[in-house]
């Protein structure tokens, strides 16, 4: 039987799979790729370029698409907003800081309102002005994040979400994370990390491979990359990427890395332009463990789908009937 949920009804979708907004990652021809096999593509929005943004919603073509924000860099260019309703997303995804400025000029369009959050906190707030949708997104997840874990998380936020469909983000890259959120009752998956290394995907090449030739062991957190780029993130907030040279020789010295800021600067620059992964950031989370190859970004919804069937028709073997 097909899975379906409050959330396929409230996005218009056939599978409750929906494409993170990863930064530089998530272009049109991925957030295509993933809404025409029956998820929700969403393009990233990132910190604010506004030609980017146009190239790549172009570049989705016909397909359904949503894109996601960084919200306190958005805060910074509100015009943005504008930019992206223009072109008539199915959604808008906000992530990392106060949503309040936004949400009435969404509201005044067809758009659906996601808003990822990382605390209990947080989906509170958000739940107060009635978004159609909550991610709840657990520390294991690549690129920002906070400190809580997926499993936890979810389950608390399921149980004050009421009839708001909750979304689980976090380590989940195969179809057995989608049937686990599926059981601790949320609606639906945001991967990001799962199609990092899809044909798709705006990664660079060797970005790509590093991450398949990498596990979830080899990840870290903190904020030596958000330094180098001269991003300044909120403290609630740090990165997930694959570790490296430049993670081992700067995550425990920020303030030697800021001394150095020039000259390193000068180093990130021409390592991310040539794909440089002992230096430049490959921004993917736990759940790198579970991919194993490049490949269309529909064949990895098809496998997300039919694996979490698999799943949940096996856990049912578990339940005993008496008498």
């Amino acid at each position: 039987m097909p899975i379906r949920t409050t959330l396929c009804d409230v996005l218009g979708i056939e599978h409750p799979v929906l494409l993170a907004p990863m930064a530089g990652v998530s272009g049109g021809q991925l957030a295509a790729a993933v809404s025409h096999a029956g998820g929700l593509g969403q393009i990233g929005g990132g910190y604010g370029d506004a030609g980017w943004i146009e190239q790549e919603i172009a570049s989705a073509g016909n397909a359904r698409f949503g894109i996601g924000f960084i919200t306190w860099s958005l805060a910074r260019q509100p015009q943005l907003l504008d930019l992206a309703l223009e072109h008539a997303p199915a959604s808008v995804m906000l992530s990392f800081g106060d949503i309040g400025p936004f949400v009435d000029r969404i509201r005044q369009t067809s758009a659906k309102l996601l808003v990822q959050v990382q605390t209990l906190q947080q989906a509170r707030g958000a739940l107060a002005f009635g978004v159609d949708v909550i991610v709840a997104q657990g520390t294991e997840a690549g690129g920002h994040g906070g400190a809580r874990s997926t499993l936890p998380l979810v389950t608390a936020v399921v149980d004050v979400a009421g009839n708001v469909p909750v979304v689980a983000a976090g380590g989940i890259a195969d179809g057995r994370g989608l049937a686990a959120a599926l059981t601790l009752g949320a609606a639906g998956v945001l991967c990001g990390t799962a199609f990092y290394a899809s044909r798709e995907a705006l990664a660079h090449e060797n970005a790509k491979s590093a991450a398949l030739s990498h596990t979830g062991d080899n990840t870290v957190r903190g904020s030596a990359y958000d330094i180098i780029r001269g991003k300044d993130w909120p403290a609630d907030w740090d990165l997930r990427t694959l570790r490296n040279t430049f993670t081992e020789q700067w995550s425990d010295d920020p303030d030697g890395l800021r001394r150095d800021i020039t000259q390193e600067t000068v180093r990130f620059e021409k390592a991310s332009a040539k794909g440089d992964t002992d230096v430049s950031a490959v921004i993917v989370g736990e759940g790198i463990d579970l991919v194993h190859s490049s490949e269309p970004a529909a064949e990895i919804v098809s496998r997300l789908v039919s694996e979490a069937e698999q799943s949940l028709a096996r856990a049912t073997s578990f339940v005993v009937q008496e008498g």
